[in-house]
């Protein structure tokens, strides 16, 4: 029997390979509004964050989040990134 294939990505901050599942999910819809992704199936030009504050904070240092999506994000949604990450450690 075959065993099941695990989606792989990679994190714009730490260029670390992940099964999809373990990573944050960050859009761009297409009326350049940023959001967060929890089930991975919203339409848009997606990027993905590793669960981790210090993967976050480098993001931000590096604008690598923005120039994945293509557009500037604000110190709101670092932010509501922040508090997601913060929840899903929780977990």
């Amino acid at each position: 029997m075959k065993s099941k294939k695990i989606p792989m990505r990679k994190c714009v901050a730490c260029q670390e390979m992940k099964p999809k599942k373990e990573l944050l999910r960050v859009v761009r819809t297409p009326e350049k509004e940023i959001e967060i992704d929890q089930k991975g199936k919203k339409s848009g030009r997606g990027a993905y964050i590793c669960v981790d504050l210090a993967c976050l904070e480098l993001a931000k240092k590096r604008k690598s989040l923005e120039r994945a999506l293509e557009v500037a994000i604000s110190e709101e949604m670092y932010g509501q990134l922040k508090l997601e990450i913060e929840k899903l450690y929780g977990q």
